[in-house]
């Protein structure tokens, strides 16, 4: 059992602790930390937590295995590198870090102090996507040519202006820290590195400062393109569709990630016809944080390469890069 401080007790945090805490065999958490005492003690001491306002407590805790970080996205590098220092395993909600210098450098703090790196891409684990992936795998659909994705909700739309969510420096690209990066860390999993991205923003709807949708196009190194957008006021919708030479695939969710529900997995190969059947789908947040946790006790490798979470950071700095620019940006 891991024993686990996290780092953060906003929304996502608590429900990190709330999806977990009594509940897996797997981690357990110990301490909890966030800069509102006033609105974040009741809730570590409901859930057993022992509470400060200071990282460095969790640091020091010579109980605490690994960090959680559910914190404003520009920490997350720093924090990641505080983490290892102190030999603390790092479970980082995404995006890892803002660019590719502090991807690179976040990745070489866990690699060289020889901790396990854990990341907040909960779409790894859905199982309609994974059997989309061994369709690809197994050769099935042929040459890939082509991926389409959408991931929009409206979770984020009443954010505010002056919240660290809505700022540009902490969520460039519109939705792209939200949920375009789950997006591009699929499209990594399944079609391999990205090497050009041409990405456009809107903004009108919300307060955030870097707008309200972000629309990419990208190039593989394989020579497939991808396309995907993500939207922040409209309501939940999830959908990834692969194209190969010899059939397609598309799965569409019915919930959110962290939520059981189904998936309507949908496949025609060549020669035949639209086959649909529904997929059950799975708490992926905790099911991933879990994973975290059974690699640092020595059981199966953690399945997110530390070089497939650097090289999404270096996709997101294109598109964001592409988004002021207007201009397609080399990965």
């Amino acid at each position: 059992m891991i024993n686990a401080a996290v780092i953060g007790l906003g929304w996502w945090g608590r429900y990190i602790i709330t999806s977990l805490q009594g509940k897996s065999d797997a981690i357990r958490f110990v301490r909890g930390a966030d800069i509102d005492a006033d609105a974040s003690l009741g809730f570590a001491e409901e859930y057993g937590v022992r509470f400060s306002t200071d990282f460095a407590d969790a640091l020091g805790d010579d109980d605490v295995d690994a960090v959680i970080l559910t914190t404003p996205h520009s920490l997350h590098e720093q924090q990641i590198t505080q983490a290892a220092a102190a030999g603390k395993h790092v479970f980082s909600e995404k995006p890892l870090a803002l660019t590719k210098a502090g991807a690179a450098s976040a990745v070489a703090a866990c690699q060289d102090a020889g901790l396990v790196l854990g990341i907040g891409h909960e779409r790894r684990f859905e199982p309609a996507l994974l059997e989309i992936k061994n369709l690809i795998d197994s050769g099935r659909l042929g040459t890939i040519q082509h991926v389409e994705a959408n991931f929009s909700h409206d979770s984020l739309a009443e954010v505010k202006a002056g919240d660290w969510r809505a700022a540009a420096a902490e969520s460039p690209a519109a939705a792209m820290t939200g949920m375009g990066i789950h997006l591009t860390d699929s499209f990594i999993q399944m079609l391999g590195p990205i090497i050009e991205v041409h990405a456009l923003t809107t903004t009108g709807v919300t307060e955030c400062e870097s707008g309200d949708l972000v629309s990419a196009h990208v190039k593989f190194k394989s020579g497939a393109t991808g396309s995907f957008s993500s939207l922040l006021a409209t309501p939940f919708f999830m959908r990834f569709h692969v194209f190969g030479s010899e059939g397609w695939a598309e799965a569409r969710d019915t919930v959110r990630p962290e939520q059981v529900g189904v998936t309507h997995l949908s496949t025609r190969l060549k020669g035949g016809e639209v086959e649909v059947r529904d997929v059950a789908s799975i708490d992926t947040v905790r099911v991933n944080i879990e994973a975290f946790a059974t690699a640092i006790e020595g059981g199966a490798a953690y399945p997110i390469t530390m070089k497939d979470m650097a090289h999404n950071i270096a996709v997101l700095e294109a598109i964001t890069r592409s988004s002021e620019t207007g201009k397609p940006i080399k990965v």
